[in-house]
């Protein structure tokens, strides 16, 4: 009898809507925990700075403006960053991608491995897609229903698949990605300079409560100024690393995914299949303008699905423009189907004085 009544609860429509709603409600908001608690210990040391540090504590004008000047500058572009990467509009995959419902139908209800991947590549052939499984075969989402980009995957946390995804970070409570990896890196370079410029700005001070010179006027706002040195050095440490590791990946154009696994292409696993030369890896995240290179606004070159490859690896679906500027000098990732069209035509149609292209 319990059990029948405790399997009518869990039945019952109106209660299980209840229940996820609440769910969902309820992990929504605690994603949002870590964020608040960075945006606490700004606020924070806002106040241990400007108001304990150079209100109270320093004497000089000439210093105090000096000082708050450059921090503001920071901290402004500190925060400006952190809001664009936890605020960019992170776009879904295009719709060229995700498979009809004529094909999904032939997928589902096929009864073999083997037709499957027929299916998938069959439908694959017109994408400019040059990364594939373990096994070779299209990387596809069964949860999204699509054939995944270049270095697209799905993410648990935000349940969609995310274009050039290198991590989901809870710091920000969204993926760090295509559409927000340059506000990202410029977030963790104005975080490091920020707790670098309060330790190199407060370590005389604790210097003289290190000896005990630091006076009893202002005995309760010197704890803020210690601590304030003690935070932002403990932070500067964790970012130091984590920033240098992401200037690593950048220059070497891999993800941190990539990083753990490298991509597989056709010829095998490369975990510097993506990589076009160090200025011109910056350049992919940072842009062509170095007017804007330290400001967060988009200027990521591409569009998040198609990524220049190195030579090797082109194999068909890759071609080199002569005459063009920029990051499409770099190359233009095609469809396998485009370029064979264009080799058919090469073959059956030459003429007199031309010179047939061996593609390969």
């Amino acid at each position: 009898m319990a059990s029948s009544v405790q399997n009518n609860r869990v039945t019952t429509p109106g209660y299980c809507v209840c229940c996820r709603v609440c769910n969902m409600w309820c992990w929504r908001a605690f994603k949002w925990l870590p964020v608040l608690l960075i945006v606490s210990i700004i606020t924070w040391s806002y106040y241990a700075y400007v108001i304990q540090l150079c209100i109270f504590t320093i004497e000089s004008t000439v210093q105090q403006c000096i000082y708050l000047v450059l921090y503001h500058i920071l901290l402004i572009m500190f925060a400006w960053s952190y809001w664009r990467t936890i605020f960019a509009d992170i776009k879904p995959i295009p719709d060229k991608y995700k498979l009809p419902e004529a094909d999904l139908e032939k997928l589902l209800s096929a009864e073999s491995e083997e037709t499957q991947r027929n299916i998938l590549e069959n439908f694959a052939k017109d994408l400019p897609i040059v990364t594939r499984t373990m096994s070779g075969s299209v990387r596809y989402c069964n949860r999204c229903v699509l054939v995944k980009p270049d270095r697209a995957h799905h993410c648990s946390i935000c349940s969609r698949c995310v274009m050039k995804m290198d991590h989901h970070c809870p710091w920000v409570n969204n993926c760090v990605c295509f559409h927000n990896y340059k506000f990202f890196m410029l977030f963790l370079g104005y975080a490091l300079m920020y707790c670098l410029f309060i330790m190199g700005t407060c370590l005389p001070y604790f210097v003289k409560f290190w000896k005990g010179e630091f006076g009893s006027a202002a005995s309760a706002g010197r704890y803020h100024i210690v601590f304030a040195f003690f935070v932002a050095l403990m932070f500067a440490i964790s970012l130091g690393s984590l920033f240098g590791y992401h200037c690593y990946l950048v220059a070497n154009n891999r993800t941190t995914l990539e990083a753990f696994r490298a991509p597989m292409f056709r010829g095998g696993a490369d975990k510097n299949g993506f990589s076009i030369g160090a200025y011109n890896n910056f350049k992919e995240v940072f842009g062509n303008s170095p007017n804007l290179w330290m400001v967060p606004v988009f200027t990521s070159l591409g569009d998040g699905c198609e990524y220049p490859v190195r030579r090797e690896h082109q194999l068909q679906t890759f071609t080199t423009p002569q005459e063009t500027h920029g990051y499409e000098s770099m190359g233009t990732t095609r469809s396998s189907s485009e370029v064979g069209r264009e080799t058919e035509k090469w073959r059956l149609c030459p003429r007199k004085g031309w010179t047939v292209p061996q593609i390969v």
